[in-house]
């Protein structure tokens, strides 16, 4: 395999690294070209690393997040683009309320999804993926921003390819897969907590897997494709360490070695949503399928 094409769209710079960041390394080792697209700055992420919380820090997060970023981008080797946008951030609810009336003006989740759809488009058209990896109808969890980005991402997927769908953001292309990509799968943590465990270690799985298994039930039902990955897992944990500012080195992110990792669960988890090629499920390649059609 060598000469595919894959774009990851994420909602902010972090995302790339803790959703299917070691098939991204992966797939650029061998060749391919791999792009991540990163649609807020990330501007409103709270500081969930102690030891960054210093003076300087949050006042500068605009810049701090883009280092960060281009660290992580050149530890997994993707290309990497900026779609621009402001961060949404997450705000309390107590009450329940419509997200919109409690998110900022302008931030990225109370755009339109057609305008967001046609940026996505344009990168598209430009880029010419052969394969797609965003989020699930949940967001992988529910962010406003990671709506968005779902909710765009199927526009886009839909009309890239149409040649009448606003031809000037560029020559018509048409990708030939779609993934949701499942990053936090309950019996994976739990492998790691339960070991944690026996070893007289704290572990901090446990809220985590409380959310997955009650909120969002058993991802592994859904998953399609698991993609062997375990060599590039020290690309992942270098990739996630360059986000300081959101990344808690005592956190769920870093609780387990790479050397438990790569014993106990070595893949990452896909869920093949859209297809234009045949393909045999279970899966484990996300290029499956599209080594006999032309590259062009």
């Amino acid at each position: 395999m060598s000469g595919l094409r894959l774009l990851a769209i994420h909602a902010h710079p972090d995302d790339e690294s803790s959703k299917g960041a070691a098939t991204t390394a992966k797939y650029a080792a061998e060749g391919n070209v791999v792009s991540v697209l990163t649609c807020t700055g990330g501007e409103r992420g709270d500081i969930l690393n102690p030891a960054m919380d210093r003076p300087g820090v949050k006042e500068n997060m605009v810049n701090v997040r883009r280092e960060e970023m281009a660290e992580a981008a050149a530890a997994l080797g993707v290309h990497h683009l900026w779609l621009g946008h402001v961060d949404s951030g997450l705000p309390d609810n107590p009450d329940n309320l419509p997200m919109h009336e409690l998110l900022p003006e302008g931030c990225f989740a109370l755009m339109p999804d057609d305008e967001v759809a046609q940026e996505y488009v344009k990168v598209i058209r430009e880029l010419r993926p052969h394969v797609i990896v965003t989020y699930d109808e949940n967001g992988g969890y529910p962010h406003p921003d990671h709506l968005m980005v779902h909710r765009a991402s199927m526009i886009a997927w839909e009309k890239a390819g149409d040649p009448n769908y606003h031809p000037e953001l560029g020559e018509a292309w048409e990708p030939l897969k779609l993934y949701y990509s499942h990053g936090f799968v309950y019996q994976r943590m739990k492998i790691f907590h339960d070991l944690l465990e026996k070893e007289g270690k704290t572990s901090p799985y446990a809220p985590m897997m409380a959310r997955w298994d009650t909120t969002f039930g058993d991802i592994m039902e859904r998953v399609t494709t698991q993609v062997e990955c375990a060599d590039y897992f020290s690309n992942r944990e270098k990739a996630l360490r360059a986000h300081a500012t959101q990344i808690d080195p005592a956190g769920a992110f870093l609780a387990t070695s790479v050397e438990d990792q790569q014993k106990y669960w070595p893949t990452e988890e896909f869920e093949l949503a859209r297809t234009r090629v045949s393909t045999a499920l279970p899966e484990t390649d996300l290029f499956a399928g599209i080594e006999k059609v032309e590259q062009s």
